[in-house]
């Protein structure tokens, strides 16, 4: 992600406005868009968010201070920003990895991610959803809801000494109902992990599952 995102601003920064090179939709200070049902290159951002309309296609979807979104149906190959949320709506699908730094991971009902779903803060939401390459976290809370599958299994990593002195709040990890994580849970660190009794899930390190029955614990 950092070489994509420098080589983004180094390009914007020449630049400073939109240009077209293969298809490739860029901004500075703004909102870099793709209409619904329409092809473009790589999308990307400086100081805006990036916006995939419903169905569209696009390979790279990527920006610096803002937000990126993947619209119903909507397809990428890569979905990454520093500080700002990612969302995928409804069946969307990204071929490769979906990784903020700060900001929000949500997956709604249908989407499918390949690759490696990550962040270092902000909650992560799978629901209903398929993520290929497995979370990784340090500070996130994690619900994976109902009917959602991981594949690749699950990290919760140690923070460094600088993290855990500002944020020692004890993530929240929750596994619904029916939902299935393949692979390891691993948590470098003091969580508290709920697993719903219809779930089903790998070898657990690092922590200690609390059963529930029911939508939630």
């Amino acid at each position: 992600m950092r070489r994509t995102l420098l080589s983004i601003l180094i390009a914007l920064s020449v630049s400073g406005a939109a240009f077209a090179d293969d298809g490739d939709v860029s901004k500075v200070n703004g909102t870099a868009s793709v209409e619904a049902g329409q092809r473009a290159g790589d999308v990307s951002s400086v100081n805006g968010s990036v916006r995939i309309g419903d169905r569209a296609v696009v390979k790279e979807a990527s920006t610096v201070n803002g937000a990126v979104e993947l619209g119903e149906g909507a397809s990428a190959t890569k979905a990454e920003t520093v500080n700002g949320a990612v969302t995928l709506h409804e069946k969307a699908q990204v071929s490769g990895t979906v990784e903020t730094v700060n900001g929000r991971l949500k997956l709604e009902k249908g989407a499918d991610v390949k690759g490696q779903l990550s962040n270092v803060n902000g909650d992560i939401t799978v629901e209903g959803a398929h993520v290929g390459g497995g979370i990784e976290t340090t500070n996130s809370d994690i619900t994976i809801g109902e009917g959602a599958r991981i594949d690749g299994g699950i990290v919760v990593k140690k923070p460094s000494m600088s993290w855990f002195n500002g944020n020692s709040r004890v993530p929240r990890v929750v596994i619904g109902p029916h939902a299935v994580v393949q692979g390891t849970l691993r948590f470098e660190r003091e969580v508290e992990l709920y697993v719903s009794d219809s779930a089903t899930v790998g070898r657990i390190d690092g922590a200690t599952a609390k059963k529930f029955s029911g939508a939630s614990p």
